[in-house]
């Protein structure tokens, strides 16, 4: 998760250490006899005491028997019957001694639990996988607010099932890959985090090697553009005259960036925004009609994409190292060629490299210039001459 630079959570909660307060919740629901127990010492969830059960997910309550029971997590069709809170104990399994008797939790008061410590009775968001509406999501509903009489959560995240080259992940498929196996194919961290937000999370994405590069084409077109718009503020060449209608055109995508992501986060049409600028600054910087003016709102863009995508600052050969590191130390030998290789020369390297490359360019030594440029090529390295000085990339 740190090397898809996602956010770390303020809190990890586990359900082993909430024990005390899923037995406060079904002993609360005991109370008012929505949770009865049964002749082995376990608990359910009496569905009838909740009128609302299905409004989530909208199935259908005709039909259900009174009393019948599912101690599975996993629900056949659209089976709603009285789900287990605790579980008497079993041969082999962990269990508590609590006031409920001996076993563990269920499924889904472990959730309602952990959520309700950490954020009360009632709070905005919840997320969770398109499986989970029916009946995960669906039980913790009902036994929350039946403990707590106020609604549970406010919004819903269902985020869709990933499918790879059009076809679910699976290892039986021979298309399961964790981050690690891409990192080792030589894929960057940032190219996997930019195509995995986006696709808008109610959309079903489909991942491909070839969405894979053209994420990584992307992500180096909006890290040029950043680089070249730095540029052009100390490119005395630059006119000073505001690009009036570049500017409008800056003001109006970065108010449709910001209400494509509050409409339901809408990622795709943010960074459609986005390119749009790309595209047009492009092609006011090559006429020379950028302006010193039109260098503050554009930047301002770019700063909001990362805020959220955080993928204009190239960490990517620092993930590459470590993914390298651990894959020697773990004996596997599925190591991309090319990454290996990327991996033999260090920034510093780089750095000291160019800058003798300048200065023997400085002093006519154009061998050597050409030297060190071959030289950084086979280690995987290009570099590029700009107005603004030398730049450099990994391939």
């Amino acid at each position: 998760m740190d090397a898809l630079r996602v956010e770390r959570p303020e809190i990890i909660a586990r359900a082993t250490e909430t024990i005390g307060e899923m037995v406060a919740l079904i002993e609360r629901l005991a109370s008012e006899d929505i949770a009865y127990k049964v002749d082995d010492g376990s608990w359910y969830f009496r569905i009838a005491k909740f009128p609302d059960y299905g409004k989530l997910s909208g199935k259908d309550l005709e039909g259900i028997e009174d009393g019948a029971r599912v101690d599975v997590d996993e629900y056949e069709k659209d089976a709603k019957r009285d789900f287990a809170l605790w579980k008497a104990v079993k041969p082999g399994e962990h269990a508590w001694d609590t006031p409920l008797g001996t076993g563990r939790p269920g499924w889904h008061i472990e959730c309602s639990a952990m959520a309700m410590k950490h954020l009360g009775p009632s709070f905005d968001l919840h997320g969770g996988g398109e499986d989970l509406a029916f009946p995960h999501h669906e039980n913790e509903i009902a036994q929350s607010e039946c403990a707590s009489h106020v609604p549970f959560a406010r919004h819903w995240f269902h985020v869709r099932f990933l499918l790879v080259e059009g076809k679910k992940m699976s290892k039986s498929e021979g298309n399961f890959y964790t981050l690690r196996d891409l990192l080792l194919k030589g894929y960057r961290a940032s190219a996997i985090r930019f195509l995995l937000v986006s696709v808008p999370y109610r959309h079903q994405m489909n991942f491909t090697f070839e969405g894979l590069t053209e994420s990584a084409n992307a992500i180096e077109r909006l890290r040029t553009f950043a680089r070249r718009v730095e540029a052009a503020g100390g490119t005395l060449a630059l006119p000073a005259a505001l690009n009036a209608d570049l500017d409008a055109l800056v003001a109006e995508k970065l108010t449709a960036y910001g209400a494509a992501l509050d409409n339901d986060l809408n990622t795709a049409e943010a960074r459609a925004a986005v390119f749009d600028v790309v595209r047009a600054a492009n092609i006011a910087l090559d006429h020379g009609t950028f302006g010193r003016g039109n260098i503050a709102r554009v930047q301002k863009l770019l700063q909001a994409l990362d805020a959220v995508f955080d993928v204009l600052t190239d960490r990517d050969a620092d993930v590459s190292k470590a993914a390298v590191a651990w894959a020697k130390a773990e004996g596997r030998t599925d190591i991309a060629p090319d990454l290996l290789v990327s991996q033999s020369i260090s920034d510093q390297e780089i750095e000291a490299l160019i800058a003798e490359r300048t200065d023997a360019r400085k002093r006519r030594n154009f061998a050597r210039g050409d030297a060190i440029r071959n030289e950084l090529a086979e280690k995987g390295v290009l570099i590029e001459d700009g107005k603004a000085g030398v730049t450099w990339k990994r391939r």
